[in-house]
């Protein structure tokens, strides 16, 4: 949003322009992604979540969507393929020292501090966080889907559904859960490595903002950066699935809004995370309330015909 000319611009929206200022210095795949879509006076874009019809009904009514272990997931390596890219980075001497004098100019120890930082996370990185997934949708995908989405998510055999949400560019339910919602990048090791050059010169080019700004958000901006590649890289041949993660780490930072429960999943107990996407949690989730978000529902393939509804007409908003 853009404040009138004989306004000045409010502490949120000033915040919220440091904030994407510093995502296109140090996360620019994300920041080149998202200003793709959420482009000049558009709030919200959908999104679309692919799951099965069970599970799509308890979400509805729950108003929950469950974050589950990255190592309890099928791509459960991801985390690790990400952490070796960046070991590899590194471990070239030239190219560490070009990353920490990049920095030197802006807090002297700055990014020595984060990478030591990020060591001592290291572990629980890789352990404890947990995601939740949604596509980004177009308006073709409105009736039928997407055939790669529905033959990757869920079992065949049971009846699968598309969530449909319009999702705002920023809340501040984002802050009280104290979750990061970013997009995948789907890069091989060459293109890691090229977009950490890309971040190398970026913080050469805003030496003077970056000064500007206190050491522990430049600190944190270079620990989150490590953490994206991490959690965020995906080998390129998924690339169909335009895939958007919500990340949440329980152990770094605890949000009050987020419960924890212990699920069976394909016959395996495991500790989830309930996203609240529900208004009456808190008022800081008004923008986030699923009722309000929802769009509509994609009924997907499925091996029975459509149960009769009350009326006796199918239930299938849409058909595939």
């Amino acid at each position: 949003m853009i404040a009138p000319t004989n306004q000045r611009p409010s502490l949120f929206q000033q915040q919220i322009e440091i904030i994407r200022r510093l995502e296109g210095i140090f996360q620019p795949f994300a920041s080149v992604r998202r200003n793709a879509l959420y482009i000049p006076n558009t709030p919200w874009i959908r999104f679309v979540h692919y799951t099965s019809a069970e599970s799509a009904l308890k979400i509805i009514t729950s108003k929950r969507v469950w974050m589950r272990n990255t190592t309890c997931m099928a791509d459960y390596r991801e985390v690790q393929h990400g952490h070796e890219i960046l070991v590899r980075y590194f471990s070239d001497t030239q190219r560490r020292d070009s990353f920490v004098q990049s920095l030197e100019q802006c807090s002297p120890g700055s990014a020595t501090e984060a990478m030591t930082l990020f060591d001592q996370w290291l572990s629980d990185i890789r352990s404890y966080s947990y995601i939740a997934s949604v596509s980004e949708h177009s308006n073709q995908e409105d009736q039928h889907g997407r055939l790669s989405m529905w033959r990757a998510f869920g079992d065949t055999n049971v009846a699968r559904v598309a969530i449909v949400i319009k999702v705002p560019n920023y809340s501040e339910g984002q802050d009280a859960l104290k979750v990061i919602y970013s997009p995948v990048a789907y890069l091989d090791e060459k293109g890691v490595h090229l977009a950490l050059a890309t971040i190398i010169q970026n913080v050469c080019n805003n030496v003077g903002f970056l000064a500007s700004i206190s050491r522990a958000q430049l600190v944190a901006n270079i620990f989150n950066m490590f953490v994206a590649v991490v959690t965020c890289v995906k080998h390129e041949g998924f690339h169909e699935e335009r895939e958007w993660r919500i990340i949440y780490s329980p152990n770094r930072h605890p949000s009050a809004l987020i419960d924890s429960s212990i699920e069976i999943v394909r016959g395996v107990p495991q500790v989830v995370y309930q996203l609240p996407l529900d208004a009456a949690r808190s008022n800081a989730l008004a923008d986030l309330d699923l009722y309000r978000m929802l769009d509509h529902l994609i009924i997907g393939p499925s091996s029975s015909s459509p149960a009769p509804s009350a009326t006796g007409r199918p239930l299938s908003v849409a058909t595939t």
